[in-house]
Order: C-alpha cells, then structure tokens, then sequence
C-alpha cells in the first residue's frame, strides 16, 4: 500500500496539490461582498469569506496573515485573486502567496469602490481561470503528500478503530517521506505526558508541554466557568461514551499510531520547516478551526475519524471521514468514505483498515470528491487570539 503513485498538480515551487482551485481572498470582512460577487462573475473560481481582518495587532494580526498567505500558497490552490479595503495589508499578503511562483493579483477598494474592483478583478481572475484549467496531473509517489488529521465528534468508537486507522496509516506511510500533521492541544489533556514520550527528540517534548501549559494557563483557566463540561467532552461526546477529557484524550492520541514520533511543535498556521515527518500544530479542537489551520500549514490532505458523526469539510483541501461506529454509518452514510466499523465486528483489522485508508487517500488524491465535497461542505474559519482594537 505505501509504494503507490498519484496523479496531482506539481507547483512552481515543486510542491504537489491534488485539487486546482482558483480562489478569490477576501484581507477582511468587509471586502467579502466584492470577493463573493466576483466568484459569481466566474465560474470556477471560489471566494472564501470569514468574518476577520480589521483591527487586529501583535500575535493575533501576525497569525491573520500567516493563514490568509498560507491558504493562498497551499498546494491545491493553482491561482489567487486577493481583495481587501486598503492596498497595505492586501499587498502584504499577495507578496507572500507570490512566494511559491504561483499567479496572484491583488485589488484594494478604496479610492476604486465595489463596482470597478469587482470588474478589475474579475477580469483577471477570468485570465487565472483560463490558465488554471489547462494545468495537467502528472504521475507523482505518494510520499509526496502532506496529510493532516483531527478527530470530531468522538464516541468509544473512535478511540477503538477510527484513530487507530488513522495512526496505521501513519505508521505505514510516515516512514516513506510524508508530512503529517495533528493537533487540538485542550484535547490532550489528561494525556499529555504520554504525548511528551511520543516525540522523536527531548527538544519536540519539551516545546510541546510549552504550547499545552501555555493553552491551560493562557486560555482555558482564565476563561473557563466552574469546569470544561459545556465543551470538553462535547454533549456528542458525552453520549458516546466518553465521559472525561482523560478519555477523549486516549482516543485522540491513537491518531498517531504505534510507531511514530512527532519532530517539532508548529504555531498555528505555521508551515513545518525540519524535514518530512510528523508535527503536532498547536490548534483549537474545533474542527472547522483546527483544519483551516492546517490547510494554511500547507496539507493536501485532511484525514478525519468521528464517532457520533461530524459533517465538516474545508474549501481547498478534500477531508476524508473515516468512522468504526455502525450506526453512524447506517444513519449519516452520506458522510462517510471510510467505514472501518468491520473493527468492532472482529471481521476487519486494523492493519487492514488503515491500507483501506490508504486507498482512500490515493483515490482522493487522483480527484476522487470526499463525502464533505461531494455535499458543499466548505466551512472556513479563522482562528482570533484576541479582541481587535
């Protein structure tokens, strides 16, 4: 299952993305309008509205546009339209897209206004579109992919065979040269001294119980009522059987496997700089949250157990739901591309699911639509650190 090869997009900077998107960025919320009206002038483009980018400063702007150059630099996206209120920040984030060698164009409304950026913009982005759908797959190996995983909605199930399969397929294709990614720092919680030994060097565990303290003392204390019961575990999880944060956190630390260890800590958003291997992104548990970050990182790829069922999908990077739960595959089939739920049966292991997983992968890779694209699933949501100014 590991020596397989894919058909995907190679990019001008020699990375591989396995869709082709056009996307017009909106810097800030209020340019959203003019973003939206654009992708309805063109077809084949995409706007990717969210409710940021004004007044924001320190970490939380520095993350801002470390996730707006990230989305746009991301591999499966061939071309950029960026549109903001101001020149300033819009340029700020076309010169880093600009970076891989892709073609991006940015447009400012001030001093222009909505009708005359709207029609500037739409002329290019009719030119990247063009261009965009002349691109050719070509033959790749699939060591070539950056896959990214977070679980949602858990239930016992996940923990017993949805992880697990996720964590085999790291296992399996970690050691040929992939990048990997996991996260959801509050939900590691009880966990987190088994995560520390699962790094590849004393500096990543270190760095690691950085980022969770840091998310304790920084986030949860502070703001949390009496406890974390209204959030973590989630009522869904709850039902499913996982009582405590503790055992939701076993279930979510399976996602890496047996075998493999973590080389480094990422900030949210951040692209991993150390080499192929495997990184732990510090991240929100929220899911739409958590793979915006990681899409913006630079994965290809977004794998995702669940449990009781989770619905989330991402504009530019396809996400792959795997679940072990038999009822959520009998009442939410529609979301499913990976029913592993042969595990609780004794009549799939799973070494096996994971290569089914990996035949996922691949066949997703060549253009196969996931559950979540197939149905319009394309929630994109940023991460704010902190009130704007």
């Amino acid at each position: 299952m590991t020596d397989q090869t894919i058909n995907a997009y190679r990019r001008e900077n020699g990375r591989i993305g396995v869709r082709n998107h056009v996307v017009i960025l909106p810097v800030d919320d209020i340019s959203n309008a003019a973003c939206e009206a654009v992708a309805n002038n063109i077809k084949g483009t995409m706007a990717l509205p969210h409710a940021y980018g004004r007044l924001q400063f320190g970490e939380d702007l520095d993350l801002h546009f470390r996730t707006m150059i990230g989305t746009g630099a991301n591999p499966n996206v061939a071309a950029v339209v960026v549109i903001g209120i101001e020149p300033g920040w819009t340029d700020i984030i076309v010169e880093g897209i600009a970076k891989t060698g892709k073609p991006v164009a940015g447009f400012s409304i001030e001093q222009h206004g909505d009708i005359n950026t709207i029609a500037s913009a739409s002329r290019k982005a009719k030119e990247f579109v063009h261009w965009a759908s002349e691109l050719q797959r070509e033959t790749c190996d699939v060591s070539e992919l950056w896959v990214s995983t977070k679980c949602g909605e858990s239930d016992t199930t996940t923990g017993l065979g949805s992880c697990p399969t996720v964590g085999n397929m790291y296992d399996k294709l970690l050691p040929t040269g992939i990048y990997g990614c996991f996260g959801e720092t509050s939900e590691i919680t009880g966990a987190e001294h088994l995560c520390k030994a699962r790094a590849a060097n004393p500096e990543a565990g270190e760095k690691f119980m950085k980022t969770w303290q840091a998310y304790m003392d920084d986030v949860i204390e502070p703001f949390k009522v009496d406890d974390l019961s209204d959030s973590q575990p989630t009522k869904g999880n709850i039902e499913g059987g996982l009582s405590t944060i503790e055992e939701k956190a076993m279930g979510n630390l399976e996602k890496i496997g047996r075998t493999s260890t973590y080389i480094d800590c990422l900030e949210p958003a951040e692209a991993p700089a150390k080499g192929a291997g495997l990184y732990f992104m510090d991240t929100s548990s929220a899911a739409a949250e958590c793979v915006t970050l990681m899409a913006a990182a630079g994965y290809v790829v977004h794998t995702f157990p669940t449990g009781q069922g989770n619905i989330i999908g991402n504009p530019i990077v396809p996400v792959i739901k795997i679940t072990a739960n038999p009822r959520t595959v009998r009442t939410m089939s529609e979301h499913v591309d990976v029913d592993v739920s042969g595990i609780l049966r004794r009549d799939m292991t799973i070494d096996q699911a994971g290569d089914a997983l990996i035949d996922m992968i691949v066949r997703t890779s060549n253009g196969r639509f996931t559950a979540a694209e197939a149905l319009g699933h394309r929630e994109f949501v940023m991460t704010k650190l902190y009130r704007s100014a």
